[in-house]
């Protein structure tokens, strides 16, 4: 439980590296003229949005599945694992949301540009609020439609985010799961895909630094210990002496 935690706590550092130097810069988001960049970023936050994320979700896992090998039985019971634990991060992020509710950086920028107090727009439903963002932002050059949309989509609380708990709970689960396995580009690629969907967050105007940073510490606990219960219920982590074949050419071709 120690090595995987250590292990955990270490990609989680990784991933907190860029929320809390954004909050203790106080930077401020402000929106911007549309850019290739930042449709860049929209992208990268699609692809935890739904029906994105399901896509997501399948692809980690059937990866997953084959670079840890396991037999059937082992196979399944890790596949809900994985589930679980991206469920319960969801679950836990909905739960705080209706407890602390605070608002969206766009939100506040609606409060002061057009006049639509905080308290009252969290007041109406949730189509309510869409409505109100199409009619308020429709002659609203300085954002580009496919952010007014996506604003109109995500009219929720802010605090913690969603994108980043799923993103980095697969970043943290790839370090928990196939770092004995020395699949460091797959790490590597996670670590750098939940980066971009946490900038994308803030980027969008969707996510304050510290939302990131909690959702972040709340996703290291969860697979923490959903990687200790795949370890116990599924086999050990390491690979067998036939793999650690296999996996020291592999080292040695990209060496």
């Amino acid at each position: 439980m120690l090595a995987i935690a250590r292990r955990t706590a270490l990609g989680a550092l990784l991933l907190l590296i860029m929320p809390l130097s954004t909050w203790v810069s106080g930077w401020q988001w402000q929106p911007g003229d549309s850019s290739l960049w930042l449709k860049f970023l929209f992208w990268m936050t699609e692809t935890v949005t739904q029906p994105w994320g399901i896509i997501t979700h399948v692809l980690l896992c059937a990866w997953f599945l084959w670079c840890l090998r396991f037999r059937l039985k082992a196979a399944l019971t890790l596949f809900a694992i994985l589930g679980i634990a991206i469920l319960l991060g969801q679950w836990s992020k909905s739960l705080i949301k209706e407890q602390v509710q605070e608002p969206r950086p766009f939100v506040i920028w609606l409060e002061k540009t057009h006049a639509i107090p905080v308290d009252e727009f969290y007041t109406l439903k949730r189509k309510e609020r869409s409505a109100l963002v199409k009619a308020q932002l429709q002659h609203e050059t300085k954002i580009p439609g496919w952010l007014r949309r996506h604003w109109q989509k995500e009219t929720g609380f802010a605090f913690p985010s969603g994108h980043t708990m799923f993103a980095a709970s697969w970043a943290l689960l790839g370090v928990g799961l196939l770092w004995p396995r020395r699949r460091t580009w797959t790490i590597a690629l996670l670590l750098v895909w939940a980066t971009g969907v946490m900038g994308s967050r803030m980027l969008l105007g969707m996510h304050w630094p510290r939302d990131l940073a909690v959702a972040t510490l709340i996703s290291w606990l969860l697979v923490t210990l959903a990687t200790w219960l795949a370890q116990r219920l599924c086999g050990p982590l390491t690979p067998p002496v036939e793999e650690k074949v296999e996996i020291d050419k592999r080292e040695h071709d990209e060496s």
